[in-house]
Parts: structure tokens; C-alpha cells; sequence
């Protein structure tokens, strides 16, 4: 980076594409940015060593490009701030596509830049460029799985094309996006001028048209059974007061999706817990019973819909449905809606508080029939909860194992998940009452998720206990980087609940199909049972571990863990047999049944003929 003189008071700053990305990153306040280093990303590379060296950013070294993209998603979902991340041209660009889609369908966002081909050399098939079908285009990739995808062809582009990159991750309807660099791009000398980022972006936000929300608090006054369901965009607005206000104004019956579960106190009397495939028995007589619906930031996907069978989780359009959503997209897509409210959930919630409280008059939602109905399908569900884990083995279960987290874990700690038998029962099981502290992968499901992501949420948060809860199935698949977890002394507190294979999957296979039809999801090893050492493992990476299998060896293993400081993880050898493997489902979930199982395949017909699809 060098000062030229042009004039007394005037300079001009000539910089590489690599320091023009840094310096507007460091604009931007962008405090780390992960990646796994290449020939194809040298030229930014070397900008992030000076930045480094300089005390002005963090670089964290991942293992597998994959696991970057996760940490900066786990960052993003606590702090609503992004970070970046990069790799080189090829297969390293590529190993970031799942953690793209992740972002994307959950609408979290990160900055990823992925070195491409010099821009005079395309086509020619340099080392690690795809050129066969088109030059140098695994862009094309990334276009299904981000925002939006950018090549730059001059570093003249750069500054404009990075102000829209943060417009477009930041504004409306978040989402990652990803940035390719040429070789050549990233090493050429320019006179830059990186503007102010604030000149280029708004922080307004969108409100609700007055006259739809007029019309929403005419429908809400009409209602007897109100239900409000909150969704991942409940979340990303971070308006939790306000829903409490509004629920309570409304006296509404609260219910979220797997996306927005922790968007509402879970200890709250309003509180209903979920309802869908993998809801709960109080979630689901509350949502399909409703008169009206309040949806804010939810997608109605097919497992909060119960894949859209009337009469099980919900019953549009008897049900009336006042939906709100940042996305025009979402409004209508999946069930009719009354009235349809395109805004920010967070300002909207407040437009609903001010037109709706004059018609609430003196109600008290303390004293409301409604409420006490909540209480007791909530009394009912938590005896239920009770009794199955009254049950002894010779093993803790998954259900058992949440019961004893939920009795020592402080209230503040964030606890992340992802695919598998933990989420769903945390689903189900664990009460959040602190706002925003639940942390998982929603619509696309991803495995291998919850312990990078983790780390992003201890990076946004030194000072609260964050917990990975996941399976070992799960952690085979991102093991490596407890590595990263060890180099940087990130204090995360992995749980894992080893129950020696896909256990989902295989209770899938036994509820649905049959028992003799659980195939291929266990570790077999000499016709017996087999799981890796993983505190060997973990020791290895010189990170503290013990492994334990009974309830009353989870807390002292747990509060010892959180009092260390350091990375921690406790392996829970689980009970592995159907159905104490997981948890029960409620709700209804299309999955096809072959021919040759007539009795099980006339019953999936007979339900798949309800589904409003």
C-alpha cells in the first residue's frame, strides 16, 4: 500500500485487489476472516497478512473450507454481523458449496471470496479450472447457494462491486454471497478510493403498508383462538420484547418453528412449543385448532406443515392467516393467506401493537380460559416428558441427557445443533428462556453443522457458555476441526451423544417401514457395534475430554467443562434401541412407501390424499 503526492493537499493510495478487499472489510469492521490458503488466493492472502500483522483483523486457519463457512453462519446467526471467508481457485471453492446452501435456505449471511483463473489466461485449463463445458465457470455452482454471485474481471470493479456485496448480505432478506477473483485481479496495482460504506447502504428498514395492517387488527379482534408462529425471521430481527408485548396484548398462544425456536421465552404461560412433523402434542392441538394465524418470518415449510396434510397441523384456509414476511416471495407461497404484510417482522410487530391495543380494552391475558387451556397441554406434555425419562437402562438416552442439561446449563448458554436425534428432541424437550440462544441448521439440515457453528457463536460471544450438542454421526463429519478449536483455544463445550451410527435415520427406517427394514446406519465392525476413541481423539488434539454414560455423571462433567475455560468435550455413550433412540413423532411427514408393503403403503395414500400441495 503506498501514498503518491498528486497536489499539497490531495493523495492518491495505490493498492492491490488483495488491499482494497482487506481495507473495506476493515471498513466494514469485520473482525475475522477464515479460510484455507492456496496459489490461487495468494494475492488476498498477503493483504490479510499485512492487515494481521497491523492488529487490524484475525485470520483463523480451518481445516476443511467447509467448516469456515459454518463458523462465520454460527457468528452471524448471534451478532447479525457477517464475516469472511476465502479459498482457492477449484476444489476449495467448492468445498464451501453445503455451507453456502446452509446460510441461504436459513437466511444467514457471510462474504466468501474463491481465487479464480487470471483473467488472461481463461480457458486455457490452469491448474484446477473447470473449462471443459464453459471457461473458468464454477461460479455457476455457486449461483443456486448464495444471494448472489460475482467474477470481478478488474480490480477497478472491486470497490463498487464490494459496497453492493455487503448491500446485498445486509438488506432485505439476508443471504451469503460469494466474490471470485482472478489471480491477476487480486495482485494488480490500482489508485483505489474505498468510499465510506454508510454513503452506500441503508439501515432502514421496511414497514408494513398501514392499510394491511389495519385490516390485520380487524382479524385479530375477531379471533378466539389466536396463534402466533414465529419463524427464523423472528430471530433475524432480534424483537423479542416486542413479540411478548404483542402475545400478551393479543393474548395469543405462541409457537415457533424449529428456525425461530428461542425467539420466545419457552418458560413464558403463553408459550405452546411447536408444532409440525417433529412438534409437540400442545403445538400441534394449538396450531390446527387456531381461528387465526399470525405468521412472522416462517416459510411453511413441509415439517413445520406436517408436509401440508390438512387437519394435522394446520387447517387453512378455515384458519384465518395474517402473514408477515420481509421476502414477497414467501407471502402466499405454500397456504392462502387473509392478509398478507410485506415488511421487517420487528417493525411490523410494532405497527400490530399500535393499531391493535386500542381494540384489546381491558383483556388480561392472565386470567383468559385460553390460557389456562396452554397450561394444561403444556402440564400434560411435561408429565409426558417425565414419565419417559422415569425409564432405566443400562445407558443414559438422548431424552435423559437433555433432562440433566436443562437442570444445570445456565439460562444464557447457547446450545447449537444440527441434523440428527439431538435436534429434534432439544426440539421437543428443552425449555429456552433466554431469547435467541437456541442455535441450529433449519431448512437445509445439515450435518456436520453444530460444532463449527459453535465456534462462530463463541467468537460472538467470549463470555457465555456455548454448547455443541450433536451426534456422532455428526461429528465424523467435521471432526478435524477440533483442531482449530485447540489452535485457537475456543472455548466451546462439545457434547456428544454417541449412539455408534445415523440413529435418525435408522428409527426412520423402524417407524415407518418396519424393524427388520433398519439397514446400513450402524458402525459395524466383527459383526459387533463399533465407535472410534473419541476422547483418544480428542486428547490427541490436546483438548480435555472424558466420556460418561449415566445421568448422574452429566453435571459435574458439564460444570466442570464450562468452569475450565478451555475446550471441552464430554462423549455420552447414549442407549441406541428403537424407540428410546430418539424421541416420538407427533406430527405427519411424507415419506414414500414401496409396493411391496401394501398395509403401511395404503396408509401413507390415504394421507398423502389430505395434503393441500
Amino acid at each position: 500500500m503506498t501514498d503518491m503526492p498528486r497536489g499539497k493537499e490531495e493523495k492518491v493510495m495505490i493498492q492491490s485487489g488483495g488491499q482494497i478487499i482487506v481495507e473495506y472489510l476493515i471498513k466494514e469492521k469485520v473482525p475475522y476472516i477464515l479460510g484455507i490458503p492456496g496459489h490461487g488466493i495468494l494475492g488476498l492472502f498477503d493483504a490479510v497478512r499485512e492487515a494481521e500483522e497491523a492488529g487490524h483483523i484475525k485470520y483463523i486457519q480451518v481445516k476443511h473450507e467447509q467448516a469456515a463457512t459454518h463458523i462465520a453462519d454460527g457468528y452471524y446467526r448471534v451478532t447479525g454481523k457477517p464475516l469472511a471467508v476465502f479459498t482457492s481457485i477449484g476444489p476449495g471453492a467448492l468445498n464451501t458449496s453445503i455451507g453456502l446452501a446452509t446460510a441461504y435456505v436459513d437466511s444467514t449471511a457471510f462474504l466468501q471470496f474463491s481465487g479464480d483463473t487470471h483473467v488472461h489466461m481463461k480457458g486455457v485449463g490452469v491448474l484446477q479450472e473447470i473449462e471443459r463445458y464453459q471457461d473458468s465457470n464454477f461460479v455457476r455452482a455457486m449461483e443456486p447457494v448464495a444471494k448472489r454471485v460475482w467474477r470481478v474481471e478488474a480490480p477497478e470493479q472491486l470497490p463498487r462491486l464490494l459496497q453492493r456485496a455487503f448491500n446485498q448480505m445486509l438488506t432485505g432478506r439476508p443471504g451469503p454471497v460469494v466474490m471470485a477473483l482472478p489471480m491477476d485481479v487480486q495482485t494488480r496495482d490500482i489508485d483505489s478510493n474505498v468510499m465510506p460504506a454508510e454513503q452506500f447502504r441503508t439501515a432502514a428498514k421496511p414497514a408494513g403498508d398501514p392499510a394491511f395492517i389495519e385490516k390485520a387488527a380487524r382479524l385479530m379482534k375477531e379471533a378466539k383462538r389466536p396463534v402466533i408462529l414465529a419463524g427464523g425471521g423472528m430471530l433475524r430481527s432480534r424483537a423479542y420484547d416486542d413479540l411478548v408485548r404483542l402475545a400478551e396484548t393479543w393474548g395469543a398462544a405462541v409457537i415457533t418453528t424449529m428456525a425461530g425456536k428461542s425467539a420466545f421465552p419457552e418458560n413464558h404461560p403463553l408459550y405452546g412449543f411447536h408444532t409440525g412433523s417433529k412438534g409437540t402434542i400442545p403445538g400441534l392441538e394449538l396450531s390446527r385448532k387456531a381461528d387465526v394465524i399470525l405468521s412472522l418470518g416462517a416459510r411453511f415449510a413441509d415439517e413445520t406443515t406436517c408436509s401440508y396434510r390438512k387437519g394435522i397441523a394446520f387447517n387453512f384456509p378455515e384458519t384465518k392467516l395474517i402473514q408477515v414476511d420481509i421476502d414477497p416471495a414467501e407471502i402466499g407461497k405454500n397456504y392462502p393467506c387473509e392478509v398478507g404484510i410485506i415488511g421487517d417482522v420487528g417493525l411490523v410487530i410494532n405497527q400490530l401493537l399500535s393499531s391493535y391495543s386500542p381494540l384489546a380494552g381491558n383483556f388480561d391475558y392472565r386470567t383468559s380460559p385460553y390460557t389456562k387451556e396452554i397450561a394444561e397441554l403444556k402440564e400434560s406434555w411435561f408429565a409426558k416428558i417425565k414419565k419417559e425419562r422415569e425409564k432405566h437402562f443400562d445407558k443414559i438416552t438422548i431424552s435423559q441427557l437433555i433432562g440433566e442439561l436443562s437442570g444445570t446449563l445456565p439460562k444464557e448458554t447457547i446450545i447449537v445443533t444440527s441434523s440428527g436425534n439431538t435436534q429434534a428432541q432439544i426440539l421437543q424437550e428443552y425449555v429456552f428462556t433466554v431469547p435467541g440462544t437456541h442455535v441450529t441448521s433449519g431448512g437445509f439440515s445439515t450435518m456436520g453443522w453444530a460444532f463449527p457453528a459453535a465456534m462462530g457463536a463463541k467468537l460472538a460471544k467470549p463470555d457465555t457458555p456455548v454448547v455443541a450438542l450433536l451426534g456422532d454421526g455428526d461429528f465424523l463429519m467435521v471432526l478435524q476441526e477440533l483442531s482449530t478449536m485447540a489452535q485457537y483455544q475456543i472455548p466451546v463445550v462439545v457434547i456428544l451423544a454417541n449412539n455408534s451410527g445415523w440413529m435418525a435415520i435408522k428409527d426412520l427406517q423402524h417407524g415407518m417401514l418396519g424393524k427388520k427394514f433398519a439397514f446400513g446406519n450402524d458402525w459395524i465392525k466383527d459383526n459387533a457395534v463399533y465407535s472410534p476413541d473419541f476422547v483418544k481423539i480428542a486428547e490427541g488434539f490436546g483438548i480435555s475430554a472424558k466420556k460418561i454414560s449415566q445421568s448422574k455423571e452429566v453435571a459435574p462433567a458439564v460444570q466442570a467443562a464450562i468452569a475450565s475455560g478451555k475446550p471441552a468435550l464430554i462423549e455420552v455413550d447414549v442407549y441406541r434401541e428403537f424407540p428410546e433412540s430418539g424421541g416420538d413423532a407427533y406430527g405427519w411427514w411424507d415419506v414414500p412407501i414401496p409396493h411391496y408393503l401394501p398395509d403401511q403403503k395404503n396408509k401413507y395414500e390415504a394421507g398423502k390424499k389430505e395434503e393441500q400441495i
